[in-house]
């Protein structure tokens, strides 16, 4: 089935979601409208609608006119499973003793490497995104100097690839790993089972660490977060009071010319810096709890 999508950008959140409501009162209808945040400082908001027959461009002008965005970009998208074509364009990826790989490669698995079997679906997080990567390889530089966590959780963990890979050598530690998507903790779960690590990480849907077990567990040793500017901000705070003294926290999802607001947001609540590792345009840091 053909689709279409028009996508634009404009300046402010109340301005792109006000955009938003008005592309969903279009005719034909969108099936799905998107409003997000431009993760680069500049203010700018892009909001897309998809369609399933061509959209109305003369409405799509106007409305980029009344609310003062850059004329809607109209493209026709081609019919194609893209799970299925990324699954076969994805390389296995190495993240030190870690081997991140999709079952078409479990041939090429080594026989020294810690491996974890990750698809590629519609949850984040397959290894191979710099993000990823970056938590990944600073956890194993933790775990290589010796760092044995006892509690760990994942906080945002979409495939919950960085909660495997502390099952995969955390034989003791209790794991948690979180998402506010529903679909990414199923995503999650199956990927749990996938590994043969039934019982080793407890998945939840869950809005940063507002689930009762999340509370429960507390405080942890180690958090990922691998999510976004903007939300690891506002967890400072709650990471903080979940993170054991002298726990530490890895994060990524970040751009380079954000880790500096985000490692100060950190600072302000009683973290300091241990590593920073920059990966094309995106950071992983590791912080640690005074």
């Amino acid at each position: 089935m053909t689709t279409y999508s028009a996508l634009t950008t404009l300046m402010g959140e109340d301005a792109a979601e006000a955009l938003g409501e008005a592309l969903e009162k279009l005719d034909p209808a969108p099936v799905g409208v998107g409003v997000f945040e431009i993760e680069d400082d500049s203010g700018l908001w892009e909001v897309g609608a998809y369609f399933v027959e061509p959209p109305n461009e003369v409405m799509l002008e106007v409305l980029a006119l009344a609310f003062e965005a850059r004329p809607f970009a109209v493209s026709e998208l081609p019919d194609i499973d893209w799970v299925a074509h990324v699954r076969r364009e994805l390389a296995p990826v190495e993240a030190g003793r870690f081997f991140v790989y999709g079952s078409h490669d479990a041939d090429k698995v080594p026989a020294d490497k810690v491996a974890l079997q990750i698809e590629a679906t519609v949850a984040f997080g397959t290894g191979h995104h710099g993000t990823t990567l970056g938590c990944l390889r600073a956890f194993d530089r933790l775990f290589e100097a010796g760092l044995r966590p006892a509690r760990v959780a994942d906080i945002g963990c979409g495939t919950a690839v960085l909660a495997l890979a502390a099952a995969a050598v955390l034989p003791e530690a209790r794991i948690l790993a979180s998402d506010i998507d529903r679909v990414a903790v199923d995503v999650a779960e199956a990927n749990v089972a996938i590994n043969g690590l039934a019982g080793r990480v407890e998945c939840l849907e869950a809005a940063g660490f507002a689930h009762p077990l999340l509370a429960e567990a507390a405080p942890y040793d180690l958090i990922f977060a691998n999510i976004l500017k903007g939300p690891l901000i506002e967890l400072a705070p709650a990471m903080a009071a979940h993170a054991a003294p002298g726990g530490l926290v890895i994060l990524s999802g970040l751009l380079v010319v954000q880790a500096e607001a985000v490692i100060a947001a950190y600072e302000a609540v009683a973290f300091s810096l241990q590593s920073r590792e920059d990966l094309g345009e995106w950071s992983a840091l590791v912080l640690k709890k005074a």
